[in-house]
């Protein structure tokens, strides 16, 4: 009983001893258990010799596994849905994209371009080319190099973008090649303009495969530097600015350029854009080892000069303005001292609760002015010129396009290239001194088929520019003399 008396000490009296005794003859223990106990655990379920031991009815394996099937069966089954059926992709082929020749006009079937570009042309609905996308892409697809002069609205864009494309898919890039390395360079002065570069090209490479990016101030630039590091650029636009930067940090190499275009150049010398131009340029290779088109609004002495450094026997393509002007414009002048414009203009505004104008000034100093003086008789003006700082001018360009800015004064280097719906009036403060200017500045307004007004405010010290752009327009435009009440003193606001 050593053993018995043991585990009671250790273990205190167990409910099993009550019921029968406990044998210390080691004959009764067997030498290895089956029902999953280690020998020496006490257990409280314990079962004594004399009690019935239930044994749990055990079911063959194979009815358990015949079960399941049956409770599945039980259970209403759920149809499988099936994929709609993909449509098929036809195969789009250059007779689905059908122009009849034209006595006088260029199709675009007539340069033999890529299919995957003509697609695209024809998603785009241009059956027929502007005059000067046909002179320049006679002289472009030859290898030419060419300068242009043309306004915004001639179809130049996309003329020295199928240019470019062209000559990428006629040319296959190198095997070895790095991320930052363009193929065609795009340089133009404005993030606005870049931005509707790179739009056209987006639309014109849609079946191409090419890939165009975009660099400009004052926006993201480790956001920019991810887009270049993510895929190769084979079209890249960008401001002078931007692009400098990225260069000078070894992220973009240009030394792969095959195709360079200068848009806006007259713009670009006006910004003083051109040293950084020059920069940009010694880095590309030599002007003879690639393609170099050049656009702008005028051909001045120094936009020549810069041709001619940059260019190499380069064709001339000129654009008469006045297949320019918009026929959706009302045009009217107003014949008015100077010292009476300002209530004129003022007066027009506020009476007429226009929202989305734009006036044109001659002069930076004339914009302040302007602009101060709006502010300060209550009205919510912005300026843009040469002075503003180019995020305070994205800004400046997302309000007026949002419509927290009513009146936008502009020089006319600064507003050219601005694309923005919804312009209502046009105001020319002072008649331009260059006539093509008048065009762009009306330009602003009527676009995309809509309707718009132009004012002209003819003085004692501008109205001799009439004749000129009249004969540019090749028609007279009516002078008027504006009514009473609209030159009558402005009020004052108190602060």
């Amino acid at each position: 009983m050593t053993v018995l008396k043991a585990l009671k000490k250790m273990f205190g009296k167990s409910e099993t001893e009550q019921l029968a005794p406990v044998s210390s003859a080691p004959s009764h223990l067997p030498s290895h258990r089956t029902d999953g106990h280690q020998p020496g655990r006490t257990a409280a379920a314990a079962v004594p010799k004399h009690a019935p031991v239930p044994t749990p009815a055990v079911q063959p394996a194979p009815a358990i596994a015949a079960e399941q099937p049956l409770s599945e069966a039980a259970k209403p089954v759920k149809p499988r849905r099936e994929p709609k059926p993909k449509a098929p992709v036809i195969p789009w082929k250059l007779e689905d994209f059908a122009v009849e020749p034209q006595e006088g006009k260029t199709r675009f079937h007539d340069f033999k371009l890529a299919p995957e570009l003509m697609h695209a042309i024809q998603d785009l609905g241009f059956p027929y080319c502007t005059p000067i996308q046909a002179q320049v892409l006679g002289f472009t697809l030859a290898g030419k190099d060419a300068i242009g002069r043309a306004q915004t609205g001639t179809g130049k864009t996309a003329a020295f973008l199928i240019s470019i494309i062209t000559q990428l898919l006629q040319t296959p890039p190198p095997k070895e090649r790095y991320m930052g390395e363009p193929r065609a360079l795009i340089i133009a002065p404005t993030r606005e303009l870049v931005v509707q570069i790179a739009k056209d090209a987006a639309d014109l490479t849609k079946y191409t495969g090419l890939n165009v990016m975009t660099f400009v101030g004052g926006m993201d630039f480790d956001k920019q530097l991810k887009h270049l590091e993510a895929r190769h650029c084979d079209i890249l636009v960008a401001t002078p600015g931007r692009l400098l930067d990225f260069n000078q940090r070894g992220d973009v190499h240009l030394d792969m350029v095959e195709v360079m275009v200068l848009d806006e150049a007259d713009r670009m010398l006006d910004m003083g854009f051109i040293p950084q131009v020059r920069q940009i340029i010694r880095q590309t290779p030599p002007k003879n080892e690639r393609q170099t088109l050049l656009f702008s609004a005028t051909f001045t002495e120094d936009v020549m000069n810069l041709a001619k450094q940059w260019t190499t026997d380069p064709s001339i393509v000129e654009i008469e303005s006045q297949n320019v002007a918009s026929e959706n414009v009302e045009q009217h002048i107003y014949a008015v001292a100077g010292a009476d414009k300002y209530k004129l203009l003022y007066n027009l505004v506020n009476d007429n609760g226009w929202e989305r104008v734009m006036v044109f000034a001659n002069r930076k100093d004339e914009v302040r002015r302007i602009e101060e003086r709006l502010v300060r008789d209550g009205v919510n003006a912005a300026q843009l010129s040469g002075d503003v700082p180019q995020h305070k001018r994205i800004k400046t360009l997302e309000g007026f396009r949002e419509g927290k800015i009513r009146v936008l004064v502009a020089t006319d280097v600064a507003g050219r290239g601005i694309h923005i719906e919804g312009i209502s009036h046009v105001i020319n403060f002072t008649l331009p001194e260059v006539p093509d200017d008048y065009v762009h500045r009306i330009g602003r307004t009527g676009r995309a088929g809509a309707d718009g007004v132009s004012i002209s405010f003819a003085g004692e010290d501008d109205s001799y520019q009439l004749p000129s752009i009249e004969a540019l327009l090749g028609r007279k435009i009516n002078c008027e003399t504006p009514p009473t009440h609209l030159l009558r003193a402005v009020e004052r606001k108190r602060p």
